[in-house]
């Protein structure tokens, strides 16, 4: 059902199919409306307030059916009659839930309405018992996959399928007692009483007994050691069985049809019903995951301020077992409407852009949000250009693919749209990226229609310098600690501009190879220092030995023949090449040394 490591595997805790696609739908489709996202919000409300509640209503919804899709199925005419068993039970699980929502406040207090229902606010949702109790009064508890199998229609339904039921059942039974009845009429003990498809019923006897075959018999069949019979009797008990099975496999289909004609009449009723169960499970699923992880409720309104007090990543908190999430702040209003955030590699540049997008998506979805506190003025839609892809098949390079998407965003936002740009530039040349960069942040800030409020992750520290030129950018860096020349990242967003990015510091922790950092850290040093500049020859690199002259210890231990030689032997050889190793390290470092005297 859910993606793992996505938003919704993280707020996923419905126990009902239909739940679950609503839920789906609510974070794929959120609202505008401050009026309609507070009335979802205070279904959620109430069952973070009311434990005891939630956990009723919860456990009332575990294990229900689908009843949605299974109603679908009834009023397309495709139904099975395992699929009326799921609605029944559904049905069930409905009643319970509005048994639980009508036994008024946990304290004892006065009966309270649930402010869901699947059609008329205000008002109960109507778990159609009838259509419950038609389902169990027609068919058994537990019956076949088709109804071609026979067997669907509950005793006592209809009683002119229990009669034809009746008299085959009788037909059987007298067949079954034929052979011990013919035995003693006839005094023949080897007879016996069978059927195949092609004869039906039969009185076998073997042709030692054949003289004492009565006169009703008639001859049917010659076989190698004897011969078969029927009776007129017989025949007439075959065709009532075969009749019977004929009779109750149309009468059954024709009630079980009807039973879905008249659960098709309830269609409207019953999907409200299975509305109703996926709002609740909703409503009480996201309440448990507000309770478990502190979220909190946002506040809505029509004004353009965008303040979020400790916003967490609802994913990454999740996914950090052994360290807590750093919280950080966001604040965008008419005066600071664009941040230009700076900061080292894995800082938390895109972890802080991507969480406040989420969170303003969760509040104006109707949920919760990961936060001290959040106040969201609407947004109408949510612009992102994040990450780095191409469109092979298309034809088009990964800095198409961005300026694509750029070039959406700036044809397309409003000023009530939330902008997130992360690396906008870096597809190109440096100069051509920065340039890019500071054309975007400029236009973002100046058209009158496209004063989005904007988010925009950068590693140009130039670009820091456009907030002294634009009044309502503002500058944002993920801040660092050095300790001993090395880099400890805080997490935390903090007024101002980066000037680092620390790359080869990441590059450390990635794992790259020793002398590939040395050499990198060399030509950095001298990048900043002026000595060496982009275009001009490059300083002679480090060139390290490939092929040194084998140690005379190695040498040694592979003249050794360690299969012929005793234990005592073994280690005896092995302390006097450790010895000789010890000489030969102190006279290669002794030379070494001499080597590096002026």
């Amino acid at each position: 059902r859910t993606v793992r490591g996505s938003l919704l595997d993280a707020l996923d805790l419905t126990l009902t199919p239909m739940g679950a696609r609503l839920l789906r739908a609510r974070l794929t489709q959120p609202l505008l409306d401050p009026a309609e996202i507070n009335a979802r919000l205070d279904e959620v409300q109430r069952f973070v307030d009311d434990a005891v509640l939630r956990g009723r209503v919860r456990e009332a919804l575990t294990g229900a059916p689908d009843l949605e899709r299974l109603t679908n199925r009834v009023l397309a005419g495709i139904a099975r009659p395992r699929d009326l068993v799921g609605v029944a039970k559904a049905l069930a699980c409905a009643a319970g839930l509005r048994r639980v929502l009508t036994m008024g406040k946990t304290d004892g207090g006065s009966a309270e309405r649930s402010p869901m229902d699947g059609s008329h606010p205000g008002e109960l949702f109507d778990p159609c018992t009838d259509v419950a109790e038609l389902i169990g009064a027609a068919i058994v508890d537990d019956p076949p996959a088709t109804v071609a199998a026979g067997g669907v229609i509950r005793p006592g339904f209809s009683s002119e399928l229990d009669g034809i039921v009746a008299g085959a059942r009788d037909a059987r039974l007298w067949i079954a007692n034929l052979e011990k009845r013919e035995r003693e009429r006839t005094g023949i003990k080897s007879l016996k009483v069978g059927y195949n498809k092609v004869f039906g019923y039969y009185v076998e006897v073997t042709k030692a007994n054949l003289d004492a075959v009565p006169a009703d018999y008639i001859r049917k069949q010659t076989l190698v050691n004897g011969e078969r019979f029927i009776t007129p009797e017989l025949k007439e008990y075959e065709t009532l069985i075969l009749t019977a099975e004929e009779r109750q496999a149309e009468l059954e289909g024709r009630l079980f049809r009807e039973v879905c004609e008249r659960i098709a009449a309830r269609g409207g009723a019953l999907l409200a019903a299975a509305r109703a169960l996926a709002q609740h499970d909703v409503a009480a699923g996201v309440a448990e995951v507000a309770v478990r992880h502190r979220y909190i409720r946002p506040c809505l309104s029509d004004d353009d301020v965008l303040e979020i007090e400790g916003g967490r990543h609802p994913v990454v908190e999740r996914a950090l077992e052994h360290e807590p999430f750093v919280p950080n702040d966001l604040r965008l209003n008419q005066d600071e409407r664009i941040l230009v955030i700076t900061g080292p590699n894995m800082a938390g540049k895109s972890v802080y852009l991507r969480q406040n997008a989420l969170i303003v998506l969760m509040a104006q979805a109707g949920f919760f949000v990961p936060a001290a506190r959040a106040h969201v003025g609407i947004v109408d839609r949510i612009f992102t250009r994040i990450g780095a892809q191409d469109e092979v098949a298309a034809g088009q390079s990964t800095f198409m693919v961005e300026m694509i998407e750029t070039a959406n965003i700036l044809h397309h936002a409003t000023p009530r749209s939330l902008v997130i740009l992360d690396e906008v530039g870096r597809g190109t040349s440096t100069y051509d990226g920065l340039s890019i960069a500071w054309a975007v942040v400029e236009y973002l800030h100046n058209h009158p229609e496209r004063r989005a409020r904007t988010l925009f992750a950068t590693h140009y520290h130039e670009l820091i310098e456009i907030a002294d030129r634009l009044p309502a950018v503002r500058n944002y860096n993920l801040a660092v600690v050095e300790e001993g020349g090395q880099v400890v990242f805080t997490h935390k967003v903090v007024p101002g501009g980066a000037d680092r990015s620390y790359g080869i510091h990441v590059a450390q922790l990635a794992g790259v190879p020793r002398p590939v950092i040395q050499r990198a850290q060399e030509l950095l040093q001298q990048l900043e220092s002026g000595a060496f500049r982009p275009g001009t020859p490059a300083p002679k690199p480090y060139q390290p030995v490939l092929f040194a002259q084998e140690h005379p210890v190695v040498e040694a231990l592979r003249t050794l023949d360690v299969a012929a030689m005793t234990p005592l032997e073994a280690i005896n050889a092995l302390y006097q090449l450790q010895q000789q190793a010890g000489e030969a390290g102190s006279g290669g470092g002794r030379r070494s040394r001499q080597a590096r005297r002026p």
